[in-house]
């Protein structure tokens, strides 16, 4: 809900307002207070005097005798001095209760007010406190703070997004821009050096387009998926192979290993290539000339796990936690210098959890090396595997 809108509500609510819950528990209370009495008063009057004579006939009194109508004169008087007072006990108790519930109430309510407003204006930060008037309302309240909670990091996570993605644009279209106004200058001629280099900035954003479609693609589990039986060592080898070219260049090692008789995994083979790729990409950026990247592939218990071993330059234990996060890297300025956007390993994850598998990182610390392990489940029995899923 916009702001105008919130703002054309509370200017309807002005020249229609409604009773209060105050008004309306008391009005309630009356109610129920005049129904007790309407009814008492009438099994007082039909039904009270024909018990009472007979009471009277029974212990002597004559009937018709000055002594009966004098009995029941009083009769009527009591029950009409016990009606009335009950009754004004009553609604003075009714009176005090409505006003003590309704104060707390309209409080509890016109918090919970406020604070939607504040938030549909912006303020994330803001909480309500606990009414203490019973579960229902204590669990309104905890479910508010816990959207505005959620609120507060979606904002906070567009915020990071935004600036992360200008800053990952910036560079790359600074550079064209430079070269641009170079070539139109006549200060730079159109040499295959500065072909190659515009070509690598246009590349640079082509990618990092394609990149972030993947992620948000991934993690609104749109993506399609195409689940097949996938023997994890052909998996395995498969992705080596393609990424065997770039560790040579750069003069890593790497190596598969695959224990016997793993099971086959339910999953999509082309999504599974593309989380191991990311894997290696990531691992071979980390890893220094002379290094080695290791392709591990075990049964742990009824699942399978594919770890990329590494013993490039390691995580310190305070980035562990974030280095699935969009955009999140452990050393920006080194990272950005390597080519990576951040978004890989966020890419890896959604499709991981996408197949209902986890994905994890550790590392002893700097200069030790890192393993990302994805662990993921086993293909289950024919008649029990889900349908194929195709674009």
């Amino acid at each position: 809900m916009t702001t105008a809108s919130i703002a054309a509500l509370r200017r309807r609510s002005r020249w229609s307002r409604r009773p209060g819950i105050g008004l309306r528990l008391l009005a309630a209370q009356a109610i129920v207070l005049v129904a007790g009495a309407a009814t008492t008063s009438v099994v007082a009057a039909v039904v009270g005097p024909p018990l009472f004579r007979e009471h009277l006939h029974r212990a002597g009194v004559p009937a018709n005798s000055l002594e009966e109508i004098h009995a029941e004169e009083a009769y009527g008087y009591a029950t009409v001095i016990s009606i009335g007072g009950a009754l004004a006990v009553s609604a003075l108790a009714a009176l005090a209760v409505s006003w003590y519930v309704s104060r707390r109430l309209q409080r509890s309510i016109t918090e919970v007010s406020s604070a939607a407003t504040a938030i549909a204006d912006g303020h994330y930060g803001i909480r309500v406190s606990s009414p203490r008037l019973g579960d229902d309302f204590d669990a309104l309240a905890v479910a508010f703070n816990e959207m505005a909670s959620r609120l507060q990091a979606v904002e906070t996570t567009r915020q990071h997004l935004f600036g992360d993605l200008a800053h990952e644009i910036r560079t790359p279209v600074a550079v064209l821009e430079a070269y641009v106004e170079a070539l139109e200058d006549g200060v730079r001629a159109l040499t295959p050096q500065t072909a190659a280099m515009l070509r690598d900035q246009t590349r640079r954003l082509v990618r990092f387009s394609e990149d972030v479609s993947a992620l948000a693609k991934a993690e609104e589990s749109s993506v399609s998926m195409t689940y097949d039986l996938i023997d994890v060592g052909r998996l395995a080898d498969r992705c080596a192979a393609v990424a065997r070219e770039p560790y040579a260049d750069k003069g890593v090692a790497l190596d598969v290993h695959v224990d016997g008789g793993l099971p086959c995994l339910w999953a999509d083979e082309q999504r599974l290539a593309q989380v191991l790729g990311n894997l290696l990409d990531n691992s071979l950026r980390h890893t220094a000339r002379g290094g080695c990247v290791e392709i591990r592939c075990m049964r742990v218990a009824e699942q399978v796990s594919i770890s990329v071993v590494d013993s490039g330059e390691g995580v310190a234990a305070e980035h562990l936690p974030r280095l699935f996060e969009r955009f999140y890297r452990a050393d920006a300025a080194r990272d950005r210098g390597k080519g990576g956007a951040g978004i890989g390993l966020a890419i890896a994850k959604a499709l991981v959890e996408a197949h209902g598998g986890t994905i994890t990182a550790t590392s002893a610390g700097p200069g030790t090396g890192a393993t990302f392990t994805l662990t993921m489940p086993t293909a289950r029995r024919h008649d029990d595997a889900p349908a194929t899923e195709g674009a």
